[in-house]
């Protein structure tokens, strides 16, 4: 029997969702952050907490939107942004393609993998000196610091991803003398994709985290530099706002390199798609 004579059930119609359904769908991500900074809020109004070290939510907001009428915040935003994205291209790019090399050759595995590993190990902070006395004080050694953060995960996501493919998918492949390409094009991508977009965002996580000590390196400009300002003068409030403007761009890109991949990976019948349309 052919696989074209199976007859496949039609897939059962969704339930329409109550509206009080998707209120809550929006609400509950940011229920748990809200209800932080309101009882934060109403311990410092209450005498019951000082909000001198760690400033009331009001604060922070009140000094976000100083910081947004002035411009500033947007200048250091956009700054961090793009040495986010440089560094994210660079090092997304080499961990895919080392990572993808590294579990397609065995010999080239043996050599890489063990320095790579090592090298993963290896505080960001240390790097910092040596990027400063090759690259200068200026953008290129940020932004090769930042890539060095993102090519880890994404080095062992793919790298993780291939080497886990299931043999028998690739047998298959033979089976139907599906050529290299093919292969790769029919079997292999669709098999690693889920892994690979995940070690994207987790790289992406740690460009953000990595930003902070690349902008610690005499940065005149960037979120980073809104943080070490704050300490040097003493301004607690200002460093939370650059804190919350760092979770909120960190959040903000993520979503956007999901929904960039949703597409990619329409095809998949997973729990978490199951969940969602619940």
């Amino acid at each position: 029997m052919k696989a074209a004579d199976i007859a496949l059930d039609p897939p059962a119609p969704r339930a329409a969702r109550p509206r009080g359904a998707d209120l809550a769908r929006l609400a509950l991500p940011v229920a748990l952050p809200v209800g932080l900074a309101c009882a934060w809020e109403a311990a410092v109004r209450g005498g019951l907490a000082e909000g001198r070290l760690l400033p009331p939510p009001s604060a922070v907001l009140a000094t976000l939107r100083a910081l947004a009428e002035s411009g500033d915040l947007w200048h250091h935003a956009l700054a961090s942004l793009t040495r986010v994205g440089s560094g994210f291209a660079l090092g997304g790019a080499a961990g895919i393609v080392l990572g993808a090399g590294c579990a397609a050759l065995p010999t080239l595995r043996a050599a890489l993998d063990p320095t790579v590993q090592a090298l993963r190990a290896i505080p960001s902070i240390a790097w910092v000196p040596l990027f400063i006395l090759w690259l200068g004080i200026f953008e290129a050694s940020k932004i090769a610091l930042i890539a060095l953060g993102v090519f880890f995960p994404v080095y062992l996501g793919v790298l993780g991803a291939v080497l886990a493919v299931d043999r028998r998918l690739v047998e298959v492949g033979r089976v139907f003398r599906l050529g290299r390409f093919a292969l790769a094009r029919r079997i292999l991508l669709p098999a690693v994709l889920p892994a690979v977009v995940l070690a994207l965002r987790a790289g992406l996580g740690l460009g953000w985290m990595f930003v902070v000590a690349a902008e610690l390196m005499g940065a005149s400009e960037g979120l980073g530099y809104l943080l070490l300002d704050g300490q040097q003068t003493g301004r607690a409030v200002q460093i939370v706002a650059a804190i919350v403007a760092f979770g909120v761009l960190g959040r903000l890109t993520d979503l956007v390199l999901s929904a960039a991949s949703r597409p990619l990976l329409a095809w998949q019948d997973d729990l978490a798609r199951s969940q969602a349309a619940t």
